[in-house]
């Protein structure tokens, strides 16, 4: 089915970070919220005058497990509730209709299905931060989900909560091709377990670009929804978190590389393309000229 192409915006913290807004371990991206809400609206701004259509909201870190690194735990409601608000006023701003997509991120360590917190807890915080996002956002979007458990509870959270809004679930990948998720599980048993939810999209993120082409060639054979790609630029050791010592390797990106390979999600059957972490403003600014938004 041939859906109609839909820009995501790209990296948030690494954005934040490169601005010097905001440092790279601890409090990560919520940090900018408390010491630089201008700056985080200049950042979805800079996304939408690029191209993009739909904004997530810099609530990746405005969890409780983040947040005690600072003694503020209690506060994740109240910091999600700022980082709704500013993209909301960002997308209100704009001169063309902008999307606000409210982020349900890991509520631990992004790609660490075997830190997952337990079903009952993470169902709890996820439902908390869907009553707060909701007044502000236009859907939901689970995002860096590493295992079929993550993903079911931020969805499961999200339909009990504020059922009407559309609901799109974000897998990120093995970073061999064809080895699914994080955790290894397979795209056809994560695509089940989040069926009883009915996600409006499925998409992949924060992984390399080769392992999303291949998901979602696999992917575009097992469901007729939308499907979405926003690669990160980088590869993470196995046991990284984001205050260890374990150092990333960059994985740098030319424009032209970056639309080669929207060019070929989309010919696939992909409809939703943006950037992970480490894709900029530019980088979005290229593919959405390309592909004639």
């Amino acid at each position: 089915m041939n859906h109609e192409l839909q820009i995501l915006d790209g990296s948030m913290g690494a954005e934040l970070i490169k601005r010097g807004l905001t440092p790279r371990t601890g409090l990560w991206s919520a940090r900018a919220l408390l010491d630089e809400p201008e700056g985080v609206i200049q950042v979805h701004t800079d996304y939408i005058e690029a191209g993009a259509s739909v904004i997530t909201t810099n609530s990746y870190s405005t969890i409780p497990s983040y947040l005690a690194k600072a003694g503020m735990a209690e506060s994740y409601q109240d910091l999600t509730v700022v980082a709704a608000k500013l993209a909301r006023q960002a997308a209100d701003a704009a001169a063309a209709s902008v999307r606000v997509a409210g982020c349900l991120p890991p509520l631990d360590e992004s790609y660490r299905h075997d830190l997952v917190p337990e079903d009952e807890p993470s169902q709890a915080v996820y439902r908390e931060l869907v009553k707060v996002l909701a007044p502000h956002v236009d859907l939901y979007l689970c995002e860096t989900m590493s295992c079929v458990r993550e993903a079911v509870n931020a969805s499961s959270a999200a339909r009990a909560v504020d059922p009407n809004k559309p609901l799109w679930v974000a897998w990120t990948l093995h970073e061999t091709p064809h080895k699914g998720l994080r955790s290894e599980e397979s795209l056809a048993d994560a695509l089940a377990a989040v069926q009883p939810f009915q996600p409006d999209a499925y998409l992949f993120n924060c992984t390399s670009p080769a392992a999303i082409s291949a998901a979602v060639q696999t992917l575009a054979g097992l469901t007729d929804k939308p499907i979405g790609a926003y690669p990160n630029s980088y590869h993470v050791p196995e046991g990284w978190t984001l205050d260890n010592h374990k150092a990333v390797e960059s994985r740098d990106m030319t424009a032209d590389e970056f639309v080669a390979f929207a060019r070929d999600w989309r010919k696939n059957g992909a409809s939703i393309l943006g950037g992970c972490c480490g894709i900029g403003p530019s980088l979005i600014d290229a593919m959405a000229k390309d592909l004639g938004t």
